[in-house]
């Protein structure tokens, strides 16, 4: 069968766009992702390698690889569950469900760490009785895992969302009629079907829990070996004028991003492969 193009636009027209998209794509993210490793390594791995090892930005790694560890496994178990009850079942308040889902999409995350600090500050709502109890959330781990946990949960939950409702419910109806009870239903069905969309979601999720910055900013109190994360690390160095640390430090941030964005690609390789298969 011959192939058919679906624009009419003529070749010159064509080009065109394509030169323009990778002008725009090489000044705005290549040119700039380039610029951060350059800068990392002007002085020699040496120093790149000691600005990555120094206690502070030891400390700024482990925090943000908790907070990830944590906010991540918890937003996949939400995604899950909601995705489940949205698209398995039909009760009052599913659009309200739905939108609390996108709010974190709505609010800026600065508006997010506020709305902590007042929940959870000293003068906040909960402030104090949390001191009573001698209960430290802003300005602590808890704090910077509420805040990260606000801002990426709505990633696993809107990429299994759609594919829920696009696959139907035919077979876990089938499994039902088989006889099998709910959680076999959700292990044997439902997670094989999924595997690739929920992979999908968690990388995203991921990715924007490591490199969160407005709302843990707001909540970690800027606490040098304590409570900054690696992108609040960054600025920090960058503040200081420390600019080969701070750029080792976001050529860091840019490297898991990259490999993120592989990961990412791979799953939509597989997930293709996996359509064309099923149809």
């Amino acid at each position: 069968m011959a192939y058919k193009p679906v624009t009419t636009e003529s070749a010159p027209v064509r080009w065109l766009l394509i030169g323009l998209a990778f002008v725009i794509l090489t000044l705005f993210l290549l040119l700039p992702l380039a610029a951060v490793f350059i800068e990392a390594f002007r002085r020699g791995a040496d120093v790149f390698v000691k600005s990555l090892t120094e206690d502070a930005a030891l400390s700024a790694i482990k925090l943000t690889i908790l907070a990830a560890a944590i906010s991540v496994p918890l937003n996949t178990v939400f995604g899950l569950a909601a995705a489940w009850l949205i698209t398995k079942f039909r009760f009052k308040g599913r659009s309200f469900l739905l939108s609390l889902i996108d709010l974190p999409f709505a609010v800026s995350p600065v508006i997010a760490g506020l709305v902590f600090v007042l929940l959870f500050g000293l003068k906040g709502w909960f402030g104090p009785w949390l001191r009573e109890h001698d209960i430290e959330i802003i300005f602590a781990l808890p704090g910077i895992i509420l805040a990260t946990v606000f801002v990426t949960f709505p990633f696993v939950a809107r990429e299994l969302i759609p594919l829920m409702e696009s696959q139907g419910s035919d077979q876990e109806e089938a499994a039902v009629t088989l006889g099998a009870h709910g959680w076999q239903i959700f292990r044997k069905v439902t997670i094989p079907n999924i595997k690739w969309g929920l992979l999908y979601g968690v990388l995203l999720c991921n990715a924007r829990a490591m490199g969160e910055f407005g709302a843990v900013s707001v909540v970690s109190g800027h606490i040098r070996g304590k409570t900054n994360t690696l992108p609040l690390h960054v600025e920090v160095l960058y503040n200081e004028y420390q600019f080969s640390a701070a750029f080792a430090c976001a050529a860091l941030l840019a490297l898991l991003a990259l490999v993120t964005l592989g990961l990412k690609t791979a799953v939509e390789h597989f997930t293709g492969h996996s359509s064309k298969r099923r149809h």
